[in-house]
């Protein structure tokens, strides 16, 4: 007998296929040998942010990459495996997305892990892949020390965006769309507690509401 977990994939995949493969013109008969998506998300692990559900987006609409904390790492071509690197790289240059959103989210236990570093495993994974979010988490600190009416960990969660938008332009060829084709940079902060998506401004350095 199938675990209950199990069977309860099982079911939501008989109802996927009778919506996407119904008939000769069916969705995935178009397709099956190839996908064109226009925006690359990159975003979080975290099971109550899935990229898809939150846009409803359809098959084929979005090239997604998620991760704890939604993080992109600097450019570091020194012949390790990469999987975020490369799935930008892949995004950007054979799928030649035209925009790049950074996806990040309030109550992030990534960056909960980075501010609180003694209550996961010393030296471990979480631990390294975390660390990319440093200098956003001092800059939150250092925010928070002059105005405590936004949390610390809300602050971080919205800086580490901001860092993961500058390691982007770190990849060579991250720049080269964006100088040569119009690449789109965008940061934006989804509120689980207000069901509210926020934008990151770069004038103003500031999280601002998008109107829907």
């Amino acid at each position: 007998m199938l675990k209950k977990e199990i069977a309860r994939l099982l079911t939501g995949f008989r109802q996927f296929k009778e919506k996407f493969y119904a008939g000769e013109d069916s969705v995935y008969s178009k397709l099956q040998n190839v996908q064109n998506p226009k925006t690359l998300i990159i975003g979080c692990s975290d099971s109550r942010v899935d990229p898809a559900i939150l846009s409803s987006a359809g098959p084929g609409e979005l090239f997604v990459v998620r991760n704890v904390a939604n993080l992109v790492p600097p450019c570091d071509p020194d012949g390790g495996r990469h999987g975020v690197s490369a799935a930008i790289e892949f995004a950007v240059v054979n799928l030649r997305v035209e925009t790049v959103i950074i996806l990040g989210h309030s109550q992030c236990g990534g960056i909960r892990a980075l501010l609180n570093p003694e209550n996961i495993i010393a030296g471990g994974f979480l631990h390294q892949w975390v660390k990319i979010a440093e200098p956003a988490k001092k800059r939150a600190i250092a925010l928070a020390s002059s105005d405590d009416s936004v949390p610390l960990w809300r602050l971080c969660e919205h800086e580490s965006i901001r860092t993961s938008l500058e390691n982007l332009k770190s990849f060579p060829f991250v720049a080269e769309a964006i100088e040569t084709r119009g690449l789109t940079l965008l940061g934006i902060y989804f509120d689980i507690e207000k069901g509210e998506l926020l934008e990151f401004n770069e004038k103003t350095e500031s999280f601002t509401p998008i109107p829907y």
